[in-house]
């Protein structure tokens, strides 16, 4: 039976007109498919300016958790909302022909209020709010937020001139008013216009599906224009625009960047001209060409008017990790665990084992540091964590079930064990979750200390607002040198438990990842 792809989308009619159109042209080739709606932050915080939210991928990132959840098996997004570096795991799966990318403006009446200086213009985009005050510096613009049908009657509700939208989001729904003034002079979002496909890195099937849906020239454009985005280390708390195109008649790529204040006063232009084939270094040219002129100046300036924000992680975050919090949160990590494997007794391993528990990577790591893949007989293997389970069947061999936390896989095995026994590989450290429960069931625990914890604290500067926690072990590292005056965000329930018993303010992902984690610091960002 062939699997049924599950769609991932937004609510909103253009969010559901773009995931039907997908629907479509997979089952044209054959594929069943059904649509899962799912709520995002930027259609629950209407009451703020997308830019003063403060985080990229706002409308993407409830759609990644569920993904990494496995609740849906592809996402369909406007491509100019999703962040130019995807979640650990998540890939681009495809990018469909592109729509109009202009921008278009909807006029409440006619264009004379163009030449007058108390014109009244609205948009929720920091990128067409700056372009339109480098234009037009004596007209007021206000924020817009909403879906396309809100944002319309709110232009007709108020005593505005007009409003901008983006001309694929009106003409995809019918929408588009037929006075509606084409922008030609403003540079779009990265990828506007355009759709794109996200899955999972893993999902052979998927991907597969996908690649036949794909448009090979909006994939290149769109790339560039989005890799111009990622070198600006821009999102949606910088204006900044980018539009890549083909010109059939002379073979090559135009570009055309630009980058302002967030009050439109200054503006730094690109524009350049490459043969098809020779675009490899094109997007960073034009991203130094905009830094060298003075556009870390500019973006610098900007982020100083928004209030600052400061965390610590007690793991060290990767780059990629890093560019998921906005721009004006400052970031300090350092490792407060540090890990020493064990020597493991080969008698341990002297007859094939037949049920394993391993929670984490470091259990992974400290089996292989004492024994090759060929030594590791288990018969099932049992563990807590995705990324846990992958590194096992990298490494070791199949997983016979895992959940996402110690109590489920507790609750799971003593269902299915039937007073068995299991060997546990831990550490010195460990908590008494598991093998608690296991032993209340009647289930015989061999506890094996593969590896030690060890506390490595430093002194955290006072000026701190938050701390990220990855395990009841960082808490209890960080507390031996450190006030638990600041807002503790953790991973999961059992580090949030330690967590509470020192901290006032504690706030727990949704799904146990360094990615989710970084989600409740933007969250937190939005509500200030």
């Amino acid at each position: 039976m062939q699997k049924i792809i599950r769609i991932g989308t937004r609510e909103s009619e253009l969010a559901l007109w773009q995931a039907n159109k997908v629907r479509r042209q997979l089952e044209e080739l054959g594929y069943e498919t059904t649509i899962v709606p799912i709520k995002s932050t930027g259609d629950v915080v209407l009451n703020k300016p997308l830019y003063e939210l403060g985080i990229t991928g706002i409308f993407t990132k409830n759609l990644d958790i569920a993904m990494l959840n496995n609740d849906i098996d592809i996402a369909v997004h406007s491509m100019k909302d999703v962040p130019t570096v995807l979640p650990k795991g998540i890939v681009q799966a495809a990018v469909l022909k592109r729509a109009n990318y202009n921008d278009i403006l909807v006029l409440k009446d006619n264009e004379e209020f163009f030449g007058q200086p108390n014109g009244v213009v609205a948009t929720g985009s920091l990128r067409r709010k700056a372009q339109w005050l480098n234009r037009y510096p004596t007209h007021n613009v206000v924020d817009l937020r909403g879906n396309v049908n809100t944002r319309l009657q709110k232009l007709e509700d108020n005593d505005w001139n007009g409003a901008i939208f983006a001309a694929a989001g009106l003409e995809r729904v019918g929408l588009r008013p037929k006075g509606a003034l084409n922008l030609s002079w403003m540079i779009p979002a990265p990828a506007q216009g355009a759709i794109m496909i996200t899955a999972l890195e893993e999902d052979e099937f998927i991907l597969e599906a996908c690649k036949q849906l794909n448009d090979a020239d909006t994939e290149l454009c769109t790339g560039i224009e989005r890799e111009f985005l990622n070198k600006l280390e821009g999102g949606c708390t910088a204006p900044i625009g980018a539009l890549a195109y083909i010109n059939e008649v002379e073979k090559e790529i135009v570009f055309k960047g630009v980058l302002l204040s967030r009050d439109g006063s200054k503006k730094l232009e690109i524009s350049r001209k490459v043969p098809l084939g020779k675009h490899k270094y094109l997007a960073s040219d034009c991203a130094n060409s905009i830094i060298e002129k003075g556009g870390k100046l500019i973006m610098m300036e900007d982020e100083g008017i928004e209030k600052e924000f400061s965390i610590y992680s007690t793991k060290k975050l990767s780059e990629a990790q890093k560019k998921l919090l906005p721009t004006t949160v400052k970031v300090e990590d350092s490792d407060f665990i540090k890990i020493r494997f064990n020597r493991i007794a080969p008698k341990v391993m002297k007859n094939e084992i037949e049920n394993v528990i391993i929670t984490s990577k470091n259990g992974v790591e400290s089996l292989l540091h004492s024994f090759s893949k060929l030594e590791l007989q288990f018969k099932n293997i049992y563990c807590v964590g995705r990324r846990t389970k992958k590194l096992i069947e990298q490494k070791i061999g199949k997983v016979a079930h895992s959940e996402n936390n110690a109590a489920k896989l507790s609750e799971y095995l003593s269902e299915n064990l039937n007073g068995g026994e299991v060997t546990y590989f831990c550490s010195d450290l460990r908590l008494d979750t598991l093998p608690k429960a296991l032993s209340e069931n009647g289930i015989t625990v061999h506890e094996v200390e593969a590896y030690k914890t060890m506390y490595s604290p430093v002194k955290v500067d006072g000026k701190v607002n938050g701390v990220l926690f990855y395990s009841p072990s960082t808490v209890e590292s960080y507390v031996q040198q450190n006030k638990a005056d600041k807002i503790a965000f953790c991973i999961g329930e059992s580090t949030a438990k330690e967590a509470r018993k020192h901290f006032e303010n504690v706030q727990v992902a949704k799904v146990p990842t360094v990615e989710s984690v970084i989600e409740l610091v933007n969250l937190h960002f939005v509500k200030k």
